[in-house]
């Protein structure tokens, strides 16, 4: 496990996954990232590469080839390597392998970037085309954020603020995790979306193309908060597993299967793309 720290914040990582495991504020002494209690959901902040969601029968096709892919991709269980280490910034880097090729057939070194910027953590994702083709991909954030922030509150004290005015209709998973094609409207009265233990009980809330690149968890009943700021990222995922203390903000670059439509990965939902000799990034924003 590796530490950065500064005035206003210590978090530290995992290499496997190149995972955050602690977003500890100093001024306030709260730890505001799930502990990963492995009764309820054991992930910190898993991030989600090559693909987003789930794909029908866990198949990714690419050019007519089909490769085995679990939901959220293999990124998240696999063991990074440790490329730069400084004061305020840390890099992890999983570069293609063997075992890569075999689940995705691209080449590629696919690096997650941590700096400390004051009250800020700032999570970059970085990919690196290494192929002589064009590299398709989904990339994505999964960090649980604990509440409520203090022992004695109440979880439905808490809510979700959005940065913009908007329709909020969230697109509905079928229970194998795909969409359906249909949506729902959300209330969000001033923005402001109260949570409560059961709203996740249909999974997850999906919003696509959103106007606000920014989303706040507050409290009714004081003034601290974290926000989530996701400059780069259009759709967005909520959820909390039933019976824990933390709700998931989700920015993602791409999404989950719809029902009946099992296509090439250069045809799939909000796909990526990068060509020969170019570099993505996207950057994540946690502030306290």
């Amino acid at each position: 496990m590796t530490v950065l720290e500064n005035d206003f914040l210590k978090v530290a990582f995992d290499k496997k996954g190149a995972q955050l495991t602690s977003l500890f504020c100093k001024t306030t002494h709260t730890e505001h990232l799930w502990q990963a209690d492995k009764n309820i959901w054991g992930w910190h902040a898993p991030n989600l590469f090559p693909i987003v969601g789930a794909l029908i029968n866990d198949e990714l096709l690419v050019e007519g080839k089909t490769y085995k892919m679990a939901r959220h991709g293999f990124a998240r269980n696999s063991n990074f390597t440790l490329l730069e280490s400084g004061n305020n910034t840390i890099t992890y880097s999983l570069p293609y392998s063997e075992d890569t090729l075999a689940a995705y057939p691209y080449k590629f070194d696919f690096q997650v970037i941590y700096t400390l910027i004051d009250n800020a953590l700032r999570m970059t994702y970085k990919l690196i085309n290494l192929d002589t083709k064009t590299i398709y991909f989904s990339v994505g954030g999964h960090p649980a954020f604990s509440v409520p922030f203090h022992k004695g509150e109440n979880y439905e004290d808490y809510y979700l603020e959005f940065e913009a005015d908007e329709h909020f209709d969230t697109h509905l998973l079928a229970p194998e995790g795909f969409f359906n094609g249909e949506t729902l409207p959300i209330p969000t009265p001033n923005r402001k979306l109260y949570l409560s233990k059961n709203m996740f009980d249909n999974d997850a809330l999906v919003f696509k193309n959103l106007q606000s690149r920014q989303l706040s968890i507050k409290s009714d009943k004081h003034t601290q908060s974290l926000s989530v700021e996701f400059p780069h990222f259009n759709y967005l995922g909520i959820w909390a597993k039933g019976g824990g203390d933390f709700v998931c903000i989700e920015p993602w670059l791409g999404c989950a299967d719809t029902v009946n439509k099992h296509n090439d990965i250069s045809k799939k939902e909000a796909i990526q793309q990068l060509k020969i000799g170019h570099v993505f990034e996207a950057s994540i924003y946690m502030s306290v």
